[in-house]
């Protein structure tokens, strides 16, 4: 039996958590914070509830395996998952309105077709045949294996070019794939989305992204019932039944390293915990930007902690009256002038039309009463570091009316999606990259990572440079989001487990 260290109750790390302790092993996590779940977190008031980070669950399968693996039983078990139909509903910027079915290429095709003109469903079609190739191509060694000791295989794109005609040669960023392969920019629009919803600029990253409506629209989107905190709960509950060990207000403030090796960690009330193995699952630019990591040469720092530069602004809104039947659980309301939307991304500031996803659960756990209805809408904005953090969003005077403008342009462009939202609202809260920093470490917020780009989109790798130190979690491979970060914590149990000689989730 071997003694763990845990840093930080983020899903990656109670994913590896859950896993190490049924193999065996004495887990115990401490925690700076006062609850679970990292980004994962939950805004309460006046008994309206909101998810203030994912609002959907993609690829499930990731955490129904985790709860096969520990205990043996479906996750179904533990939460209530719900597929959401239609999948997404986009408003486009010259009017266009159109409802994507959950998980069905061929619905898709058509409902595309139907509101934005025959040949529009048949040229998505054929975009995902090349987003499939190119998730078939990385799918096993970018997500389910370890990273390589060398991993310049990744740096190349794995998008294939267009078979045929004048277009042989490869796209190298998504934009370019809207512009040379969609030929509508009500398309373009529909697939960059996807990117700006992870986090990611779609002049800068590379074709590869296309995976992401790949996924989307090949798994399916899911909602949990009572939201998805509800099932950072269930993981929490399962650590504690496998005799994980939680110590919450605990901040590590340095891990211990003898003869080359890590050997347990520095609290910051002055103890020292000895440990056979430890496992930081803390942002890993945060762990060197706070010493806790006591590497001193940028050089060992993860680049990919310099190329994550965007965050969230999430307002919650808290409105009168039910949800109309019919809403869609999803919209996404595509800005009005795309080229600004963009060119402030990689410029750092905030542009004055953001496309901006609007969240409807119509969950009565999340509602004071059926008279009332509890809506999130959510904008990818420039993060930067804590000085540039600071300087946008501010904890004064002048960062809050920053926040708070910015909120208006928000809400102004979500009321195309919510009937009534200026006259129903009863009160909003919102919420900057500031509030990220403060509950998680960090103001960007990571997204998955990709192949291309000469490797500058792939996170930390699970087995740090110095032996006996693990990082799971949304900041190392294989990236952010809830399937990525559960994948983080199957891929450092494995290496803990196996050793050297572990190739990969099975």
């Amino acid at each position: 039996m071997a003694r763990i260290v845990v840093i930080g109750a983020g899903m990656g790390a109670m994913a590896a958590a859950a896993r190490l302790a049924v193999a065996g092993h004495r887990v115990t996590v401490f925690e700076r914070g006062e609850t679970y779940g990292g980004s994962v977190g939950r805004f309460e008031r006046d008994g309206f509830v909101f998810d203030t980070g994912p609002g959907l669950l993609h690829l499930p399968a990731v955490w129904r395996d985790l709860f096969v693996k520990t205990g043996k039983e479906p996750l179904e078990s533990r939460v209530e998952l719900v597929q959401v139909d239609p999948a997404s509903r986009h408003l486009f910027a010259d009017g266009t309105d159109v409802a994507l079915p959950n998980a069905s290429r061929a619905g898709v095709v058509a409902a595309l077709d139907a509101a934005l003109g025959a040949g529009s469903g048949e040229r998505w079609g054929e975009f995902l045949v090349r987003a499939r190739d190119a998730w078939d191509r990385s799918r096993r060694p970018l997500l389910e294996e370890p990273l390589p000791a060398d991993p310049s295989r990744f740096g190349r794109d794995p998008y294939p070019a267009v078979k045929g005609g004048l277009l042989r040669r490869p796209a190298r960023t998504l934009a370019e794939v809207g512009r040379r392969e969609l030929r509508d920019a009500r398309l373009a629009a529909l697939l960059e989305s996807h990117a700006l919803a992870y986090g990611f600029d779609p002049a800068t990253v590379p074709a590869s992204a296309a995976v992401l409506p790949y996924m989307e629209q090949t798994f399916g989107s899911w909602y949990v019932r009572g939201g998805i905190r509800a099932l950072a709960d269930a993981v929490h509950e399962r650590c504690l039944a496998r005799r994980v060990e939680f110590v919450f207000g605990a901040e590590v403030t340095d891990v211990r390293i003898k003869d080359g090796r890590a050997v347990g960690v520095e609290l910051a009330d002055g103890r020292s915990v000895e440990a056979d193995h430890v496992v930081a699952g803390s942002p890993v630019p945060a762990l060197y930007r706070d010493h806790v990591l006591g590497w001193d040469s940028r050089e060992d720092w993860p680049r990919y902690q310099e190329s994550v530069r965007t965050g969230r602004v999430t307002v919650c809104l808290a409105l009168r009256g039910a949800r109309e039947d019919g809403a869609a659980h999803r919209t996404v309301v595509h800005s009005t002038d795309r080229a600004d939307e963009l060119a402030a991304l990689g410029a750092g500031r905030l542009c004055e039309r953001p496309t901006v996803v609007v969240l409807r659960p119509g969950d009565e756990r999340l509602l004071p009463d059926g008279g009332h209805e509890a809506v999130t809408v959510t904008a990818t904005v420039p993060a930067g570091d804590s000085s540039s953090s600071e300087n946008l969003w501010g904890e004064g005077a002048a960062g809050a009316m920053g926040a708070q403008a910015f909120a208006d342009r928000m809400l102004e462009a979500a009321a195309a999606a919510v009937p009534g939202l200026r006259e129903r609202l009863l009160w909003r809260e919102v919420r900057t990259p500031v509030d990220t920093f403060r509950e998680t470490g960090a103001h960007q917020v990571p997204g998955p990572a990709l192949a291309g780009a000469h490797g500058e989109l792939l996170p930390a790798a699970n087995s740090s440079p110095v032996p006996g130190l693990y990082f799971a979690g949304g900041w190392s491979h294989p990236g952010g989001g809830l399937a990525h970060s559960g994948m983080s914590g199957a891929l450092v149990a494995g290496l803990v487990v196996e050793g050297a000689d572990f190739r990969g989730s099975q």
